[in-house]
Parts: C-alpha cells; structure tokens; sequence
C-alpha cells in the first residue's frame, strides 16, 4: 500500500483560502480514484472531493461544491485540494486517500472503499 503524506493545513480566518497537498512518502502517486475526507472531533468521517487517474471525473460534496477544487500537477506526482472561501464548518482534519477501485460518474466511492490512507492534516477556520 502506498503511503500518503498531506500537507498545507493551518489556521486561517472565514473568507481565507488553503490549498492541501498529497503526495505518496515513497515512490509514484498511483491511483484509480483518490480521495480527499475530514473529520471532526465527535462527527463520522465525511467525502470532501474525489478524483480518477484521468482527472476528467471529479466530484464533490455538496456542502464544498463551487468553494474546492481537485487537482493534479502536470508531473502527476501530487494532488492539491484547493479551498476557498474557507467557513468555520470546514474545520476538520482532512485526509486524502487512495482506491483502486474507478469512480463512476455520480457516485463517489465511500470512505470504505479506500485503502490507503495518509495521517491527516488540520484546518481551523475562524469565524
């Protein structure tokens, strides 16, 4: 299993923007779906934003649709989530995570279906 390190979490005001990385700790990113979740203390795991291998099938939930975005960089070696219009509910430790199951187009995967995953990274946003 991969293993996966994010990073780019902090502490910023409402308004403000982050952009999260992941990245593998060892070798290539490689992927048929990767995930980004968070969690907040007390609350269950929730999907945040998902991509596959061709970019070209990316959803979102609906609470972060039009504020985040999924992305790779052209060397395919580092996924980003970048977030904007950050509000105080987006805080939370987020995760991303690896499948090698495909998304489908309208039903992301489910926390379930990833197997490697990184530790996390916090975001605390500030009202």
């Amino acid at each position: 299993q991969v293993q996966l390190v994010e990073s780019g979490g902090g502490l910023v005001q409402a308004g403000d923007s982050l952009r999260l990385s992941c990245v593998a700790s060892e070798g290539t990113l490689d992927f048929n779906s990767l995930g980004w979740f968070r969690q907040s203390p007390g609350k269950e795991r929730e999907f945040v934003a998902a991509m596959n291998w061709r970019g070209d099938i990316t959803p979102y939930a609906g609470s972060v649709k039009g504020r985040f975005k999924i992305s790779r960089n052209s060397a395919k070696n580092r996924v980003f989530l970048q977030m904007n219009d950050l509000k105080p509910e987006d805080t939370a430790l987020y995760y991303c995570a690896t499948s090698t199951l495909f998304l489908q187009r309208g039903q992301p995967l489910g926390a379930a279906d990833y197997n490697s995953w990184g530790q996390g990274t916090q975001v605390t946003v500030s009202s």
